[in-house]
């Protein structure tokens, strides 16, 4: 009987011995590794955005301007807003098409 139970007891404690060690080392790998493949969050750690959003606002002072820029976005006001807050960023296309914007609108403001 005891060769019985010592089979499940030695597979319980090599089931253990497993999980322990797997467990070290996953948590070793997510302070090691970098955060590889996350989304980007808007803050510190996005500076060519948060410069891109600066130029923007500049442009977006007047009434309506978000609204005609979502319209050239084909996005919603709101999300205009959301981006030039600092709490969303626009999908890789949106911001080329964000960046196009901007330049006409330096080009139209130098030619005036």
């Amino acid at each position: 009987m005891s060769i019985g139970l010592s089979l499940p007891a030695d597979l319980l404690v090599s089931l253990g011995e497993a999980a322990i060690a797997s467990d070290a080392e996953q948590k070793f790998r997510a302070r090691s590794l970098p955060d590889v493949g996350r989304t980007l969050r808007p803050g510190n750690g996005t500076p060519l955005w948060n410069t891109l959003r600066d130029q923007a606002k500049a442009h977006l002072k007047k009434r309506g301007s978000q609204a005609d820029l979502g319209r050239h976005l084909n996005l919603p006001r709101q999300q205009i807003n959301a981006f030039l807050a600092g709490s969303r960023m626009p999908d890789a296309e949106r911001t080329l098409q964000l960046m196009a914007w901007l330049m006409v609108k330096r080009s139209e403001q130098d030619s005036e």
